[in-house]
């Protein structure tokens, strides 16, 4: 009866008219109540019944107290609901605090940034640190590459030795390769690369990049001989802050050094596969990588030979660890089988000693890279398995690898462990921490090979070992590392509470206080007892003796001296155990090329 119905073209007047007759039709029938109280006043209507009129529909007063009742409780409950979930803490969808392996490695990384030489980035965070070196390489008249400025400092003095820091970056790639989930979970993986390219892009200075053939390699910059009395300054003789140093840095140059050249070569592939994304960088790298390896292969000899300047320091036993490992690195890198063929050849692996004991046999170090180059060549096997003809000598390099594995064991007597625990891998001699990490390195990382291919374990002789084992070993070597031992000392500067604070390090222990102390002023700094004026955050200093025990002095450096290459296997180790373990190794990214 409300309807209307009237046409487009109606007159004003029609539709007047339409209207009147039908108000005249509605009240000619009987009204109900509702109708009633919209034309009768409210004196009028004969009983009060409540309605509420919302435009478009008509209800009950009390129906709509009620809903709006209830709705507003209703809102006032979720709000509230919402409130007490919000302030409450929630223990199990919040992140876990970060473990300590994670925490660690925070810190092991910035010992790197202390050790920069040359032109600081703006970034480098390390407050009493400064510009050093910037005339390496110019200063020596002798030598063909005049650009040596930048790198790393090899420990507490100022030289920068080409062969434990060519290792140290390339154990930083393998870990990054393996563990970038891991780096990037801690918010480090920028922070990691940054240190591998710094000391790769050092490297490429080192010998002529662009040149496929090459005759010689800057080895090292600076001396540290003070045999026979001498007193001409150098870099161990005095101590100075590097940001002071005036006295002139001889460059050593090799013209045969397969180990040196071979390392290098590893540390450049390894590199190129972390920086695979940067394609020109990675180029780059791999070229000078096979470039130095032909290098390696075409002068043979030892770069420490004749009683030089590095065989002091860093004297290399043999070649043909590296040639296995910079191999291996290079067919990871290049995917060409002529390097594989090489890195697997039996002669090369006798040679390398992979198939007699000897007390060492199994410890990776600065020198010997044998049983890295085994457990990464074991890799192989287990995830592609190439078949013949490298079958035969990878099912080798696989089974020596689980026997390495078993010699860590505290069931095998191979080698000692100290009252507390710690694995003598180096036999009581001094500075045993440098070979543990990396011990614990590969056996957390072969744990980690044997879960990723679904293997529950390996076989000791008659006996199966889970790979829960040998992460327990790597993980009790690291807590003693971080404090878990009879001193409760933390052989990692700045973590826990109770650390070294006399650590062997020139930058650390002389002020940064705008007077310069010279060759023998700084003598006083070195010998003094009080602790070190700036803090070498993450160093790993050289460690306790054989019986648990630790003295921390300055001029000891068996005990207080840090270096390039403990860090490497460091972090390399806190890497592969921290987090969550379900997230495992990168299977694939290796194989890239």
């Amino acid at each position: 009866p409300l309807e209307i119905n009237a046409t487009d073209s109606a007159t004003d007047d029609d539709r007047s008219r339409n209207l009147q007759d039908l108000d005249r039709a509605a009240l000619s029938r009987p009204l109900d109540e509702t109708q009633q109280s919209w034309l009768l006043g409210p004196g009028e209507q004969k009983k009060k019944k409540k309605y509420v009129d919302l435009g478009c529909i008509i209800v009950s007063r009390k129906i709509f107290v009620w809903t709006v009742g209830t709705l507003l409780v209703s809102a006032l409950l979720t709000g509230l609901i919402t409130l007490i979930v919000k302030t409450v803490p929630r223990h199990h969808h919040r992140h876990s605090p970060p473990d300590n392996y994670t925490l660690a490695l925070h810190k092991a990384l910035m010992f790197f940034n202390a050790q920069r030489s040359g032109k600081l980035p703006k970034h480098n965070n390390v407050s009493w640190r400064g510009n050093s070196g910037l005339q390496d390489g110019k200063s020596d008249p002798s030598v063909l590459m005049k650009d040596l400025v930048g790198g790393y400092y090899d420990a507490g003095d100022a030289i920068k030795f080409n062969f434990p820091a060519s290792f140290s970056m390339t154990m930083l790639s393998w870990s990054v390769i393996e563990y970038s989930a891991k780096y990037e979970a801690a918010g480090e993986l920028n922070h990691v690369k940054e240190i591998i390219k710094w000391g790769t892009d050092y490297l490429l200075k080192t010998f002529n990049n662009t040149a496929d053939t090459i005759d010689r390699i800057a080895a090292q910059v600076g001396i540290g001989d003070t045999s026979g009395g001498s007193s001409a300054p150098n870099d161990h003789y005095c101590w100075m802050r590097p940001e002071d140093i005036d006295y002139p840095r001889p460059v050593y140059e090799c013209h045969s050094c397969s180990d040196l050249a071979a390392e290098m070569a590893a540390a450049l592939a390894s590199a190129s596969i972390v920086f695979k994304d940067n394609k020109a960088y990675s180029q780059k790298l791999v070229h000078g990588a096979r470039t130095l390896f032909k290098f390696a292969r075409d002068q043979r000899g030892r770069y420490s030979a004749g009683g030089s300047d590095p065989a002091l320091f860093y004297n290399s036993s043999s070649y043909w660890d590296e040639f296995v490992w910079g191999g291996a690195w290079l067919y990871y890198a290049t995917g060409n089988s002529s390097y594989l063929q090489l890195a697997t050849h039996p002669k090369l692996a006798k040679h390398a000693g992979a198939f007699w004991g000897g007390p060492d046999y199994g410890v990776l170090s600065w020198d010997n890279k044998l049983a890295g180059a085994q457990v990464l060549l074991s890799r192989l096997r287990l995830f592609l398995s190439p078949g013949y003809p490298y079958e035969e000598i990878l099912s080798t390099f696989h089974n020596q690898t689980s026997i390495i594995m078993c010699s860590f064991l505290p069931v095998f007597t191979s080698f000692n462990r100290t009252k507390g625990g710690l694995i003598q891998l180096n036999h009581g001699r001094p500075q045993p921490l440098q070979y543990v990490v990396n011990a614990a390195f590969l056996a957390a990382l072969y744990s980690d090979y044997l879960d990723a291919a679904d293997t529950p374990g390996w076989y000791c002789g008659p006996n199966f070992y889970s790979t829960d084992v040998l992460r327990e070993f790597a993980k009790t070597q690291i807590d003693y590392i971080l404090g878990k031992n009879p001193r409760k000392m933390s052989y990692v500067v700045g973590f826990g509470n109770h650390y070294p604070k006399h650590v062997h390090h020139r930058g650390a222990s002389i002020p940064k206080n705008k007077i310069k102390y010279n060759c023998k002023g700084g003598w006083k700094w070195r010998d003094t007892s009080k602790p070190n004026p700036n803090t070498l955050v993450g160093a790993m200093v050289a460690g306790p003796d054989k019986h648990d025990g630790f003295r921390d002095v300055r001029t000891n450096y068996n005990y207080t001296e840090p270096t390039l290459a403990g860090n490497a296997g460091l972090v390399a180790a806190l890497v592969a155990l921290s987090g969550d373990k379900a997230t495992g190794i990168d299977k694939n990214t290796i194989f890239s090329a």
